[in-house]
C-alpha cells in the first residue's frame, strides 16, 4: 500500500529529528518531547498522519519507543488514532 505525498512528513521537518542513537530509557521521552514541540509550534499540522515506522527510523529508535511516545501524546490529546488508518495530529 503506497503512501501519498500528502501523508508524508516534510523533509525539512524530519531533519530536525534526532539523527543519533538514543539511550533506550530516554528514547520514548525524547521522541515525545520533540513531537509535542513540533505539534504545538505548528510544524506538524492538524490532520497530518504520523507514520510510526518513519518516525522510528528517523529518530533511530525502536517502534516500541515511538508507540510509548504516541500513547503519551494521545493521553495529552495532541494526536488521535483511527482504527486501521493510523495516528494523526489532533
Amino acid at each position: 500500500m503506497g503512501r501519498s505525498k500528502r501523508d508524508r512528513i516534510p523533509k525539512e521537518v524530519l531533519k530536525e529529528i534526532f539523527p543519533r542513537k538514543l539511550n533506550r530509557s530516554v528514547a520514548s521521552e525524547r521522541v515525545y518531547k520533540h513531537l509535542k514541540k513540533m505539534i504545538l509550534s505548528g510544524k506538524l499540522e492538524k490532520g497530518k498522519r504520523l507514520l510510526l515506522e518513519e518516525i522510528a527510523r528517523n529518530f533511530n529508535v525502536s517502534r516500541a519507543g515511538v508507540e510509548k511516545a504516541f500513547f503519551q501524546l494521545k493521553k495529552d490529546r495532541l494526536i488521535i488514532s483511527k482504527s486501521r488508518k493510523g495516528s494523526f495530529v489532533a
